[in-house]
């Protein structure tokens, strides 16, 4: 029987199998000797033990299609990063880490900005004109109207999904305007977000239908990215792309070099400057965090 792990905690698996349910498995030693460990979002062919308790071992992990570190998650399709249009505004900085740790990874990332129906026409253009050039899809949503759900259900549905974005901001009811009959895990969801940022987190995948997966991402009001090379940092920013060999000196950082194409495209307005104050602060505190 074959299925897909949503949860590990302390060596036992949860490993749902669709219609047959969910089934609580352990890891045969092999893996070990393997060294091999499930994760979360890994297909794997399980062995039933007890059909009525729903009791299995896990006997074979299929080919990963990918593997996250951080959340710790395999077999991930993509990213859906949803802060609010306003109430609350969104923190740039929180969203420039998540794009630049779902692109170490090589995960797509969508952002999605919702309450769009609580803003005006200036507000949508200015949020449209920070991501115009960076490379990202940018969806405007509204739960009480429906603008964005074909776009958001085309994007999530049938896929393993990772989502982020702070609370107040309408994740759930994203979810459960996508999937109406799932109202109780969505709750779910909400509430883990809400938990402090202090609490022990375990990777967990919440099933919206027999094929579509929703994480939500532990840890993601501390987005951390000093594992990051503060040389390599600009290449996260792809509205710099189109100047970098126009720099004077090869290697540039864009910050205080002389003859810096990238900073004159920025002071003529061709990169956004929300974009490029976000590159400088994240810049300045890996630089700093490596003198320690």
């Amino acid at each position: 029987m074959t299925g897909k792990i949503i949860k590990g905690v302390a060596g036992t698996y949860s490993v749902d199998t669709g219609s047959t349910g969910v089934y609580e498995c352990k890891a045969r030693g092999v893996f070990r000797n393997m060294n091999i460990k499930p994760l979360v979002g890994d297909n794997v062919v399980i062995d039933v033990v007890e059909k009525e308790n729903q009791i299995g071992n896990i006997i074979e992990v299929l080919d990963r299609k990918n593997e996250l570190l951080r959340p710790q998650v395999s077999n991930v399709d993509g990213a859906l990063v949803v802060f609010a249009v306003k109430d609350p505004l969104p923190n740039y900085n929180m969203l420039a880490r998540f794009l630049i740790l779902m692109d170490e990874q090589r995960i797509k990332t969508t952002i999605c900005f919702n309450k769009s129906d609580i803003a005006n026409a200036q507000e949508i253009e200015h949020l449209q004109s920070i991501y115009e050039n960076s490379g990202y899809k940018v969806l405007f949503t509204s739960t009480h109207t429906g603008q964005g759900k074909d776009e958001l259900f085309e994007i999530v549905d049938g896929k393993t999904i990772v989502l982020a974005g702070p609370s107040g901001v309408g994740k759930s009811s994203i979810l459960n305007m996508l999937y109406p009959t799932v109202q109780v895990k969505t709750g779910q969801i909400s509430e883990k977000i809400k938990r402090g940022k202090h609490t022990t987190r375990h990777s967990e995948l919440f099933a919206l239908s027999d094929n579509t997966y929703i994480m939500d991402t532990p840890g993601f009001t501390s987005l951390m990215v000093n594992d990051i090379d503060e040389n390599e940092l600009k290449d996260y920013f792809s509205e710099f792309d189109p100047y970098i060999d126009e720099c004077r000196f090869k290697g540039c950082v864009h910050i205080s070099e002389p003859e810096c194409a990238v900073k004159k495209a920025f002071k003529e307005g061709k990169i956004s400057e929300i974009r490029y104050r976000n590159y400088i602060e994240i810049y300045n505190e890996i630089k700093s965090q490596r003198k320690y």
